[in-house]
């Protein structure tokens, strides 16, 4: 890998778009330092710090703590990857996007257009919505003129977060979007080891420091280790095309394979359990009310949909939250799945061209076998999405740290997934200008 990231520094064109990458990532991390005009940033920390709630942690990491800080950058990307996610499920509900996706690249231009106006729309919502509900402690002066700077400078920083993105994705190297995400989880990585160490560590007697040093170290490989397996693999279904003559040529007899991805939904799953489990928690914090101490059935109700208390030793019983959050863990991945690929379309378009899976009749045959091994594949996927998105869980209840470190759970998946795919967009474009100098000798 190494020698690989090297070996591309030597070529001008790869060397030029890592550099522009580099000053693009470096000018996002200047601008999450600067402080939105008018926000009251002590009231917020006092607000995190208060809420400790898992969702908020995530976002924060997601953003680069440039949220626990109310940056021009708070809102960061996580607007477009609602815009990007909304409009892919709502392609198959609405056939004028259906149809926009299966028109090649005009219909991706179109698409991607609904989406960046889909983005601006929530961030100004988003804006809004925390100037004004946060209440007069949020803004040193609360006045219609500051909520609507406020709206307008996180939008904004929202917008060019956007348009930085899509230029790295344009001149730079790997998807824009996700480098800018791994930049953010990334970011805390120097806190989070902190963290670990004032926790584990710091105090302690040498040999039990030691051992607590090398199980934490050990555990983060193993994580790791375990992710790259998870997001790197596969299932190859082998695709025999027929031979046929097309002129005075014979076409065609070729051998392929329809690569099927192990974690098939990637961290959507975990995304959209973990958000809807914790919704009731943030409601009934911006409410005021204390989940610690439940008074009412609904009080035990909201404190077991919360992470925080899942695995507490003391107080079993809310144990229960952890069984439906990996239920929904296996319901959204099926759900993602079944939206993102379809046997069927893909059975037709193999018939069309010819294909078929050795030892099974085309159309409807082959669409029943890829849905069959389709679901095999989810369920070993979430199985393994559930085992990283459960030890932070675990580590959050037993000690108390865990819920926001960058390197566990949701944020180990996205770091492994796309470091994974910038190096092998780097070693394409060494492939091609390799296959170029040959071509030329």
């Amino acid at each position: 890998m190494f020698k690989n990231i090297a070996n591309a520094f030597k070529v001008a064109d790869i060397r030029k778009r890592l550099l522009f990458t580099m000053l693009m990532v470096l000018l996002v991390r200047f601008g999450c330092q600067i402080a939105t005009p008018g926000v009251n940033i002590e009231y917020i920390r006092a607000l995190f710090e208060s809420m400790n709630n898992s969702s908020f942690n995530f976002f924060n990491v997601i953003t680069g703590n440039s949220f626990a800080t109310m940056s021009v950058f708070a809102l960061n990307i996580s607007p477009y990857i609602t815009a990007s996610i909304v409009v892919q499920l709502l392609t198959i509900a609405i056939p004028r996007l259906e149809e926009l996706s299966k028109e090649g690249e005009e219909g991706k231009k179109t698409i991607n257009k609904i989406t960046r106006y889909l983005t601006v729309a929530l961030a100004l919502i988003q804006s809004v919505s925390m100037a004004i509900g946060f209440g007069s402690g949020y803004l040193n002066n609360y006045t219609w003129y500051n909520v609507a700077l406020v709206a307008i400078v996180m939008t904004s920083g929202s917008t060019a977060l956007m348009w930085i993105g899509e230029r790295i994705s344009e001149k730079g190297v790997g998807n824009g979007i996700s480098i800018l995400l791994l930049v953010n989880i990334l970011s805390g990585l120097p806190g989070d080891f902190g963290i670990l160490y004032n926790t584990f560590v710091k105090g302690k007697n040498v040999t039990v420091a030691i051992l607590s040093a090398i199980l934490i170290l050990a555990l983060i490989f193993a994580l790791v280790v375990f992710t790259v397996y998870l997001q790197d693999g596969e299932r190859r279904v082998a695709v025999q095309y027929a031979k046929k003559v097309q002129g005075r040529k014979m076409v065609g007899g070729q051998s392929s394979n329809i690569p099927i991805k192990v974690n098939t939904a990637g961290v959507i799953p975990v995304i959209f359990a973990s958000s809807l489990l914790s919704l009731p928690a943030m409601i009934a914090a911006f409410a005021g009310k204390d989940i610690s101490q439940p008074k009412t059935f609904g009080g035990h109700v909201i404190k077991a949909l919360s992470q925080n208390y899942w695995c507490n030793p003391k107080e079993p019983i809310y144990s229960v939250g952890l069984l439906i959050y990996l239920f929904l863990l296996v319901v959204f991945a099926y759900f993602y799945t079944s939206i993102t690929f379809n046997p069927n379309e893909v059975a037709n378009n193999m018939k069309k061209n010819g294909g078929f899976v050795p030892g099974i009749r085309p159309g409807k045959p082959t669409s029943e076998y890829l849905n069959r091994i389709l679901n095999y594949i989810v369920f070993i996927g979430v199985c393994g999405l559930a085992i990283i998105a459960v030890i932070p869980i675990v580590l959050t209840g037993l000690t108390g740290v865990g819920s926001s470190l960058c390197f566990f759970g949701t944020s180990l998946i996205i770091i492994v997934g796309v470091i994974l795919e910038t190096l092998k967009q780097i070693e394409s474009m060494m492939t091609v200008r390799s296959y170029k100098g040959f071509l030329n000798d």
